[in-house]
């Protein structure tokens, strides 16, 4: 048994290596969400007759509503836009974390992130 060499244990120098650069990736994106979720996305609908801001992390902080396109007889348009403009402003923020996300891990799927 002495001196027996047991294939991929040799090289340690190198797991220290990949932990560190893991850690330093780790750091990187945790950065990028904590950025991600100080920003503000806007959705629009109707031509912009509703706006809605969310923040990254989903939480929607404004609607602003022209007050034209308010009618008693067809609130269902209403709500429509309403609804139109939580979606683009949601997507917005996958789309955008997604691609800042990719920029720190190369395009690796890391689950959970």
């Amino acid at each position: 048994m002495k001196g027996m060499k047991f294939p991929g244990m040799g090289g340690m120098g190198n797991m220290q290596g990949m932990l560190q650069r893991v850690q330093k990736m780790q750091a990187e994106m945790q950065k990028v969400q904590a950025d991600l979720q100080a920003r503000s996305f806007e959705g629009t609908a109707g031509g912009g007759a509703v706006k809605v801001t969310v923040t990254g992390k989903k939480e929607v902080t404004a609607v602003a509503i022209d007050p034209q396109v308010v009618d008693p007889e067809d609130v269902e348009m209403l709500q429509d836009l309403v609804l139109a403009a939580v979606n683009e402003a949601m997507r917005q923020v996958d789309t955008v974390s997604e691609e800042e996300m990719n920029k720190v891990t190369g395009g690796l799927k890391i689950p959970g992130m």
